[in-house]
């Protein structure tokens, strides 16, 4: 019988989170140390396969079109850009690929079998993949786990109550469909999301509410430090400090207790101190490379020399899941649809968003 709880109020995670330091860093590392060996920790490349022109409105997001970030978009990679890309990762210490490609939704036709054959690739080199493509079907998910998918990243990004004054183009309960798609299948779940978005610690606890009640709770967490990006409707949110990523890191273990916590954006701001105290609260996964998606990150030598100091290893591939079969485009059981799903359009008017889309 699992002791995992999935009943946690946001009272209940606001009291975790404001509790002494002393106190959450103790319980977080004592939970930390039952489920997981504290010495390992998971490695992801985020590789951004297209990037730039997304039709959304995320006011921290650089990438979306209706905003003047002068960012270099790109088209979709080929498979051997990617496979050239995956291999650099693998040679340097990553187990996992992430690929993210700028889409609202995925949509049935020849770029979406692109990335499935980049998926069937990248397994084929013994290495998980995980995929961020926006909202997807229910056969969209069978078809990206036929191809060897390991994840699929889907951010909640904020709490249900503040979802709503930074994204207007989608509602949140096309992320819960998203991921519940995705949980038809044998694809493992990675949600997480942002802090630093001036919401407040209720809104961080409400976040945690959401994905801890899922069942089960996300394998993997991503949690990020807002990366304040010029043009933005964001752009001039202080930074969170070292201490709320902390408080944000150890909550989140004592919550989700075999979840893996990924130290995600914002890591080229903290020292290695910081981040070793981050390990040391529960975060065992991390993305590595120059580059997250669109923002920097710290070079991948210097995160193996602090994992070095550290005394950390990288965690080898199918560690917590088998390794998926790859099944080939032609002997696939799930064909295109040619699916038109209504995803939801709240269209409500975000002030802030406004002004940065009327901005020259």
């Amino acid at each position: 019988m699992s002791d995992i709880k999935h009943t946690w109020t946001k009272e209940e995670i606001v009291a975790l989170y404001n509790q002494p330091m002393m106190d959450l860093l103790y319980q977080a590392a004592t939970v930390h140390r039952k489920y997981h060996n504290p010495n390992v920790v998971q490695v992801s490349t985020l590789l951004s396969i297209k990037t730039g022109g997304c039709p959304e409105d995320c006011g921290y997001c650089p990438q979306a079109a209706r905003y003047h970030t002068n960012l270099e978009g790109n088209d979709l990679m080929s498979v051997s850009q990617v496979k050239a890309q995956a291999l650099r990762a693998k040679a340097s210490g990553s187990s996992r690929v992430c690929m993210g490609a700028a889409w609202r939704n995925v949509k049935d036709g020849p770029e979406f079998d692109q990335v499935l054959e980049m998926v069937r690739t990248i397994n084929k080199l013994d290495m998980e993949v995980c995929c961020t493509l926006g909202m997807i079907t229910e056969n969209q998910a069978h078809r990206l786990a036929e191809a060897g998918l390991y994840a699929y990243n889907h951010n909640l990004d904020t709490s249900e109550d503040y979802y709503k004054d930074i994204i207007s183009t989608r509602a949140f309960e096309d992320r819960i469909e998203t991921i519940q798609n995705v949980r038809k299948t044998n694809v493992t779940v990675c949600s997480g999301g942002i802090i630093g978005m001036g919401e407040s610690i209720e809104d961080r606890a409400g976040m945690l509410v959401a994905l801890s009640s899922l069942n089960p709770q996300p394998e993997s967490v991503p949690i990020n430090a807002l990366v304040a990006v010029e043009g933005t409707p964001l752009e001039d949110q202080e930074p969170v400090s070292i201490w709320e990523m902390i408080r944000m890191v150890a909550t989140t273990r004592i919550v989700m207790p075999e979840t893996q916590v990924r130290l995600s954006a914002g890591r080229t701001q903290m020292t290695q101190e910081g981040q070793a105290m981050c390990f040391f609260a529960g975060a065992n996964s991390i993305f590595a490379g120059d580059k997250l998606l669109t923002t920097p990150n710290p070079d991948v030598n210097e995160d193996m020399k602090m994992f070095e100091l550290l005394g950390l290893q990288p965690q080898k591939p199918f560690i917590k899941k088998m390794q998926p079969t790859t099944v080939e485009a032609e002997d696939s059981q799930y064909q295109a649809l040619g699916e038109k799903p209504k995803w939801s359009r709240p269209n409500h008017k975000i002030e802030r968003n406004e002004k940065a889309r009327l901005k020259d």
